[in-house]
């Protein structure tokens, strides 16, 4: 067979995430190529996400190339995948998932503050809603880019702090200190790598098939049906995590205002089994419950 052509973000992260695919495949025999692509979200740097009115927007140019056959397989980080997925393309392995928590990292100038003394810099509304709960007096700045641009903004700029993904850190293998932040949930499908395919393309997703680490497939698809049932897209202020103990499940997910006074949470164990969508069930409660409303109003302000 040809070489499986592997298509990614050209950002350091991103690569690391496609080179590590193709660690996989190639320890079952299969060579590979990796393509990068330089996606419209690396391309537009000075508007926060929610901004650009697009969910997917990390992803659509390689979803362009999978269509023209440009690529075998699309290596994504799981949380920028809309839960919808273009036509014909279909999300085929997820490696195992590492570091799904939000972490804390400060200037050397901030490190004695406190949490609600801190000036932070964050555009996701997610992490700006669940600040906002615990400390209603926060201010922001926005921030975007690749870890390195936002740390070198981070010594730059007027704030004290940002809040970046573990995963990102410890793939790089930076030395940075950080604090881990307990009051986060985690954005659904945080710290996975995923692969997306073609649907027509049965013999090459097979062999990716192969890869695939079911736990976490199982714990990504609660949360993504959790969202896809809030239909909240990537932007809007939404935590969801499933963890798997024994032969139970732990899902912890919250639907926040954008102030962060208004947050709809669960926190549910349950037995697993495949013929139920845990994800729906939880997102109908939270829904049933005032959430309705809030993702009306959180929509109106966005």
């Amino acid at each position: 067979m040809k070489s499986i052509r592997i298509g990614t973000r050209n950002s350091a992260l991103a690569l690391w995430q496609a080179r590590e695919v193709a660690r996989y495949l190639q320890n079952n025999n299969y060579t590979t190529e990796i393509m990068p692509i330089l996606s419209s979200g690396d391309k537009n740097l000075n508007q926060p996400l929610y901004a650009l009115g697009i969910t997917g927007v990390f992803t659509r140019d390689l979803d362009t190339a999978l269509l023209n056959d440009e690529i075998d397989i699309a290596v994504h980080s799981l949380k920028d995948v809309p839960t919808k997925l273009p036509q014909h393309t279909e999300l085929i392995a997820y490696l195992e998932r590492d570091y799904p928590q939000d972490v804390l990292i400060r200037k050397e100038s901030a490190k004695n503050k406190e949490f609600h003394e801190l000036k932070l810099a964050t555009s996701s509304l997610r992490r700006r809603a669940f600040w906002l709960k615990y400390y209603p007096e926060a201010t922001f700045s926005d921030i975007r880019g690749n870890i390195q641009t936002r740390l070198q903004k981070l010594e730059e700029q007027d704030f004290d702090a940002t809040i970046l993904s573990l995963a990102g850190i410890k793939r790089m293998k930076m030395d940075i200190d950080y604090e881990m932040l307990p009051l986060m949930i985690p954005a659904p499908s945080q710290g996975v790598i995923a692969v997306a395919g073609h649907s027509d393309k049965k013999e090459i997703n097979e062999i990716v098939r192969q890869i695939n680490h079911k736990p976490t497939q199982i714990c990504v698809e609660i949360e993504r049906n959790f969202l896809s049932t809030l239909e909240g897209g990537c932007t809007a202020p939404i935590g969801a995590f499933a963890e798997i103990f024994d032969d139970q499940i732990r899902f912890k997910a919250a639907l926040c205002s954008l102030d962060g006074k208004n947050c709809i949470a669960t926190d549910e164990n349950f037995t697993y089994n495949e013929s139920e969508n845990f994800g729906e069930k939880y997102a109908k409660i939270v829904l049933e419950n005032g959430g309705k409303e809030l993702m009306a109003e959180i929509k109106s302000q966005i």
